[in-house]
């Protein structure tokens, strides 16, 4: 008996901690503005794979993953779209000049530490990178670098 009061404090702590932070959502949302001052509606992208990138102005291998990102969507724009998200507190005109210098070909909205999207699970690391499939749900997470072959590989396309 003298067991089971401990336990059952362990349960009570371990369901209260669950109901504070809740599960990704099956099929999520992302509505903001991209730096560019456009739109952007995960949802609009239905019918197309889609990747979105979380990265850093300061994180050395998503600046590694970038040009294979947006080869890769390039490559199948019929098929697949992205969204990246510059999860970084630096000012605006910083991650424009930023992307002035290392390109891609797709849009980029800034997520900022304080004010993360609430269908998505915080990244534990970048880059972090998550896969929606044309039906808007969840396919794959991936946590650290993704390039043409794998992105390939996760939707069932080629390079």
């Amino acid at each position: 008996m003298k067991l089971l009061k401990p336990l059952a404090a362990l349960g009570f702590a371990l369901a209260f901690a669950g109901a504070a932070h809740a599960a990704m959502p099956e099929q999520p949302s992302i509505k903001l503005t991209t730096l560019d001052g456009k739109p952007y509606d995960l949802a609009s992208q239905r019918g197309k794979w889609v990747i979105v990138n979380y990265w850093a102005t300061w994180c050395v291998p998503c600046i590694k993953e970038m040009p294979d990102i947006s080869t890769f969507v390039t490559a199948h724009k019929d098929k697949v779209s992205a969204i990246g998200l510059a999860y970084d507190d630096s000012d605006v005109a910083d991650i424009k000049a930023f992307l002035v210098k290392h390109p891609v070909s797709y849009p980029v909205a800034q997520v900022t530490l304080d004010k993360p999207l609430k269908d998505f699970d915080e990244p534990r690391g970048l880059p972090t990178t998550w896969l929606i499939s044309p039906d808007g749900k969840v396919a794959k997470r991936f946590v650290g670098t993704v390039n043409e072959t794998s992105l390939g590989e996760a939707i069932g396309l080629g390079k």
